[in-house]
């Protein structure tokens, strides 16, 4: 395996050279892209079970309130006392996990701009996902008391951090494992595999630890785990540890088959405080000579913000529209995931042959036509899941397609720091999804009205993202 040689030489030898210019043969670069896309099955232990569907929404359960708030809700929904004790609970999440959006935003391009060239973009993946692992295991503590919320919702955030921290290493790695002509199917079987995992793992944890198999006895799960506030949610809090233990695992694959990337002599070297500087002068460059990469970045903040709405208010919308109990928003849950996990696969493939925007186009107009069609329907769970999972369908292809049109346009030595800058304008946008799903549900007033938000957000990005070339060129950043 050699480094910076040319595709011509490496066609005559029968080598592949990947998009960072390192020459290496198929068999290589197939066991190093599999180790890769490993990561994406690690890393949704983190994504589906803290974040969407169990540790986050036990944060916000009745565990955490005051009892008396509790009590006088079992007596009365709509009592005052008790819906003050919800709004506070998520104030402390949400309040939490915006400050969390902002450090992000701010660290995110300069560590990914600090970091090209270094030879230390493996370094900080593996040390990232280790403080986001930590994190997990550390939720293990987090008993269902109202003193314990506000350490579970710090928790969370500082694994949000160092997990999207860790993935801006990431994400900048799809150039050392892929080449020009596999990149697309290389990132779609990555996030795939990424949802695949999800559905196994919510399974796993639904069956061991979170479907009431017992009836009136106690406990949860296949071997009558403790749960609720008289078991000391033992359940949930063990599903976190699996979950660490199992992000743990497929962190392995990476660190001990994909080589650290080289230092780079072309590249200087940059402090953090250096790496705002000159991210400041890639924006100005790119303002200057590739202004629709610029457009790219605005496009897919808007677009990929209403993705992960969809998720975020999708189980909710399970619950209070459609009256899904627990255990059917689980199964929702890995029906969702399957769903995604199958059409991103075939959107890899896809955008190997077309191109990423045509998948990125066709995936967010189809999201829209069944979003809209969901809003003229009844509220009949089997309607929910008919439409949520052609939703679902499409959200994957749009995430994948989103990667690789960056990854085509990215020269070598500046992965790091333009996948920076992607994950800082995703943060910035991050509260365009929220603002109008509850500006449309205080409009309407009825719970389901948010979903236009949702549909709007992703309009927005449709539109600006038709203003973007079909073809990525690589940007010239040399003189930045």
């Amino acid at each position: 395996m050699s480094r910076h040689d040319s595709p011509t030489n490496a066609a005559q030898s029968g080598d592949l050279v990947t998009l960072d210019g390192t020459r290496m043969t198929v068999k290589e670069q197939r066991r190093q892209s599999f180790a890769w896309q490993l990561y994406d099955v690690g890393n949704s232990a983190f994504q589906a079970v803290v974040v969407t569907f169990v540790f986050a929404t036990y944060l916000a359960s009745d565990l955490f309130l005051d009892p008396a708030a509790v009590a006088a809700g079992r007596a009365d929904p709509n009592d005052p006392v008790y819906l003050t004790a919800q709004a506070g609970s998520q104030q402390v999440i949400s309040g939490l996990s915006l400050a969390a959006a902002i450090i992000v935003a701010v660290l995110a391009p300069a560590l990914g701009r600090a970091t090209d060239g270094s030879g230390r973009r493996k370094f900080y993946l593996v040390i990232f996902s280790g403080v986001t692992i930590a994190a997990m295991l550390v939720m293990f503590f987090v008993y269902p008391e109202a003193e314990l919320l506000a350490f579970g919702a710090l928790l969370l955030a500082i694994g949000t951090v160092f997990s999207e921290l860790a993935m801006v290493s990431y994400n900048a790695m799809l150039s050392q494992v892929s080449t020009k002509e596999n990149v697309g199917r290389v990132s779609g079987t990555g996030w795939g595999l990424g949802y695949i995992a999800s559905i196994v793992l919510l399974l796993v944890v639904l069956v061991l630890f979170i479907q009431d198999f017992n009836g009136d006895a106690p406990g949860s799960g296949l071997f009558a785990t403790p749960s609720g506030a008289d078991g000391a949610a033992l359940n949930i809090r063990l599903t976190v540890v699996v979950s660490a233990i199992w992000f743990a695992g497929f962190l392995l694959p990476v660190i001990f088959r994909v080589p650290e990337a080289p230092r780079r002599a072309d590249v200087p070297r940059v402090s953090i405080l250096q790496a705002y500087a000159s991210l400041w002068r890639t924006i100005v460059r790119l303002w200057r000579t590739d202004r629709k990469l610029l457009q790219f970045f605005v496009s897919s903040a808007i677009f990929r913000d209403g993705l992960g709405a969809i998720f975020a208010w999708g189980a909710v919308l399970a619950a209070q529209v459609y009256g899904f109990s627990p255990s059917e928003v689980i199964y929702f849950a890995v029906v969702a995931n399957l769903v995604a996990g199958l059409g991103t696969l075939l959107a890899g493939r896809l955008d190997d042959r077309i191109g990423p925007k045509p998948v990125i186009i066709a995936a967010l107009v189809s999201m829209l036509i069944a979003g809209v069609v969901l809003m003229f329907t009844s509220n009949d769970k089997i309607v929910f899941w008919v439409i949520a999972s052609i939703l679902c369908l499409f959200v994957g292809p749009v995430q994948t397609a989103s990667r690789t049109y960056l990854s085509r346009a990215t020269p070598a030595g500046h992965e790091g720091e333009l996948f920076g800058l992607y994950a800082t304008t995703g943060r910035a946008a991050g509260w365009i999804s929220n603002l109008l799903y509850f500006a449309f549900i205080s409009w309407l007033m009825v719970p389901k009205a948010g979903v236009w938000g949702i549909l709007l957000t992703l309009a927005i990005g449709l539109v600006v993202m038709l203003t973007v070339p079909a073809k990525p060129k690589v940007t010239d950043l040399q003189a930045t």
